[in-house]
């Protein structure tokens, strides 16, 4: 595999630009797969590094990592506080409403590892959503003649497991891609006429105060050439 995309890095944490598909660390709850951004990225720079948060495998974009024991906690921290600032963009099924909150208690999904502690336990989430474009595209689905799409500005305030891909499957506007709770029928169309396999969700941007320079911190991460490329014909061709 190719080095992993720095975009930024100082002394104290690196922020890469993970490719879907990868997982952040090596994980019991997928134990065929060998490869892992921690490990990669180790081996890439030459150190151990820490991870912060999470991104769901088949999600793309921003990831935070920690290169020393004394910023950890105190990144931890900003996310606890919700002092982190991220933003995704998303493609997603029907023409969604210009902007809304999504204020929708989900239940803490199962976890092979602690069946006794998790099960139907409900947890605050809350997202929101901004419609950046709609369309209209000719490739008929079900008993309809067209299909519609949305494409999506997402800012989630609290940090569960595969929150917005549930905020929008709650909401009948399910992220194509996701195999878990989206809509089966429209993932085989973009397999069919887009060779589409992976998840259009794209950590986007991360932004936090250095905790040692106390500057504000602002990261970006392009697409990659699949999603780009869809987004271009479904919102940029008509």
């Amino acid at each position: 595999m190719e080095n992993l995309e720095i975009l930024y890095q100082d002394k104290d944490l690196l922020i890469i630009n993970k490719p879907s598909g990868l997982l952040v660390h090596k994980s019991d709850l997928d134990p065929s797969e060998k490869s892992s951004a921690m490990l990669l990225l180790r081996d890439q720079i030459g150190q151990w590094v820490f991870p912060v948060h999470r991104l769901d495998k088949p999600t793309s974009g921003c990831l935070l990592f920690s290169l020393n024991r004394e910023i950890t906690p105190k990144l931890n921290t900003l996310f606890e506080n919700r002092k982190v600032i991220k933003s995704y963009h998303a493609i997603v099924r029907g023409h969604t409403l210009d902007s809304e909150t999504i204020d929708y208690p989900l239940i803490k999904e199962w976890d092979k590892r602690f069946p006794n502690n998790t099960k139907n336990q409900k947890q605050e989430a809350i997202s929101s959503y901004l419609t950046i474009e709609k369309s209209v595209s000719e490739i008929a689905s079900r008993r309809y003649p067209q299909t519609r799409y949305s494409y999506l500005e997402l800012k989630p305030t609290t940090g569960r497991k595969h929150q917005l891909r549930r905020h929008l499957a709650h909401i009948r506007h399910p992220i194509i891609g996701d195999t878990r709770h989206g809509d089966g029928e429209y993932n085989r169309l973009f397999r069919k006429y887009y060779d589409c396999y992976r998840l259009l969700l794209h950590a986007h941007s991360i932004e936090f105060e250095h905790p040692r320079t106390k500057k504000i911190l602002k990261c970006v991460s392009p697409m990659d050439k699949k999603m780009s490329q869809i987004k271009k014909d479904l919102f940029e061709t008509r």
